[in-house]
C-alpha cells in the first residue's frame, strides 16, 4: 500500500491539488469579476451599483449564484436535448482547459509545453462550437441566427489575432509562454509593437462576443441570441464561461504585451512585489479596460464588424508582421528558435 501511494498516488494528488489552485482562484475571480462590472458600470452610469446583499454589495455574487443554482431548468420540446445540454458544458469546459498552459510565475505552470501559444489559439479556435451547438440545438430562430453571427465572428477576428501572435513570436522565437515573458525582461512588447497590442486587445474584445462587439447576444434585435432559451445552471454555465474567457484574454494579453510576472524594468523599488502580484494586477487592468469600453461605447453594425476584421485589421496585421520580419531581418536581431 505504501509503496502504491509513492509511485502513484502522491503524483497524481499533486497534479489535482495544482489543478484546484488554478480553477478555484479563477472561479472567484469570475464570480467577483461580475461584481466588478456592475460597479464601475455603475460609477460611469453615475449610479451606485450592487451595494446591498452583504457590505458594500459584496456578497452579491454568491446570492445571484444561490438564485441561478435553484431555478429550474427548462428545456425547449422541440430542441436537441442532448446536444441543448451539452453546449454550456463545453463552452465552460473549454474556458477552463485553457489555463493549463498560462504560467502564473516563474516556473509556476501546470503545463510547460514548448507549443503553448499554438494550444491556446487551438482553444480558443474550439470555442466558437459550444455557441453553434447552442444556437442550433434550441431550435429557435433568434439563437440560430446568433450561433450564426457568434461563428462568422469568431472566425473573422481569430485571423487578426493570429496575425498578432505571429509578430510576437518572431520577435521570441520561441512558442513557450514562459520565453514569451522573459523576453520582456528589458522592454514590454506594447512598447515596440504598440499598435499589435491595440488590435489584439480589440480582437480579443470581438473574440469573447464583448462590447461594442456583443452581436451574438443583440437583445434588441435578437432577444439574447444563441442562450435565449436557456436558463438556471446551464444559462449560468455560458455566463461563467463568457467571463472566464474574458479573463484568459486578459492572461494572454499580460503575457504577450506586458511583461506577464515581470515588473517594470529598472524600478528596483518594485521587484520586492511577487510575480504573481504583478501578473494579478496586470489581469485586473486588461479587464477594468473590458468593463469601461462596455460602459462607453455603442453596439457596432454587423456590417461595421466585418469590415473592420477583413478590410482593417487583417491587411493591417500582415503589413505589419511583413515590417516586423524585414526589421529583425535588416539589423540581424531574429532570436534563435
Amino acid at each position: 500500500m505504501a509503496e502504491f501511494l509513492t509511485g502513484y498516488a502522491w503524483p497524481t494528488i499533486l497534479i489535482v491539488l495544482e489543478i484546484l489552485a488554478i480553477i478555484v482562484p479563477l472561479l472567484v475571480g469570475v464570480a467577483y469579476l461580475t461584481y466588478a462590472e456592475r460597479r464601475v458600470l455603475g460609477a460611469i452610469h453615475l449610479r451606485i451599483g450592487p451595494n446591498v446583499v452583504g457590505p458594500w454589495g459584496l456578497l452579491q455574487p454568491l446570492a445571484d449564484g444561490l438564485k441561478l443554482a435553484t431555478k429550474e431548468p427548462i428545456i425547449p420540446s422541440g430542441s436537441s436535448k442532448v446536444i441543448f445540454l451539452m453546449a454550456p458544458m463545453l463552452t465552460f469546459l473549454l474556458a477552463l482547459v485553457a489555463w493549463a498552459v498560462i504560467p502564473f510565475n516563474k516556473g509556476w505552470v501546470l503545463a510547460n509545453v514548448n507549443v503553448g501559444v499554438l494550444y491556446l489559439f487551438a482553444i480558443s479556435s474550439l470555442g466558437v462550437y459550444g455557441i453553434i451547438m447552442a444556437g442550433w440545438a434550441s431550435n429557435s430562430k433568434y439563437a440560430f441566427l446568433g450561433g450564426l453571427r457568434s461563428a462568422a465572428q469568431m472566425v473573422s477576428y481569430e485571423v487578426s489575432i493570429g496575425l498578432v501572435i505571429i509578430t510576437v513570436l518572431l520577435c521570441v522565437g520561441s512558442m513557450n509562454l514562459s520565453d514569451i515573458v522573459e523576453a520582456q525582461r528589458k522592454v514590454w512588447f506594447c512598447l515596440p509593437l504598440l499598435p499589435m497590442f491595440v488590435v489584439f486587445f480589440i480582437s480579443a474584445l470581438a473574440e469573447t462576443n464583448r462590447p461594442p462587439f456583443d452581436l451574438p447576444e443583440g437583445e434588441s434585435e435578437l432577444v439574447g441570441g444563441f442562450n435565449v432559451e436557456y436558463s438556471s445552471m446551464p444559462f449560468a454555465l455560458f455566463f461563467l464561461g463568457e467571463y472566464a474567457n474574458m479573463i484568459l484574454m486578459s492572461g494572454m494579453t499580460s503575457i504577450l504585451f506586458l511583461g506577464g510576472w515581470l515588473p517594470p524594468a529598472d524600478i528596483a523599488p518594485l521587484n520586492w512585489i511577487p510575480g504573481v502580484v504583478w501578473f494579478a494586477l496586470k489581469i485586473a487592468f486588461v479587464l477594468f479596460l473590458f468593463l469601461w469600453v462596455r460602459g462607453t461605447l455603442p453596439r457596432y453594425r454587423y456590417d461595421q464588424l466585418m469590415r473592420l476584421g477583413w478590410k482593417i485589421f487583417l491587411p493591417f496585421s500582415l503589413i505589419w508582421v511583413i515590417l516586423t520580419a524585414g526589421f529583425l531581418v535588416a539589423f540581424d536581431l531574429l532570436p534563435n528558435a
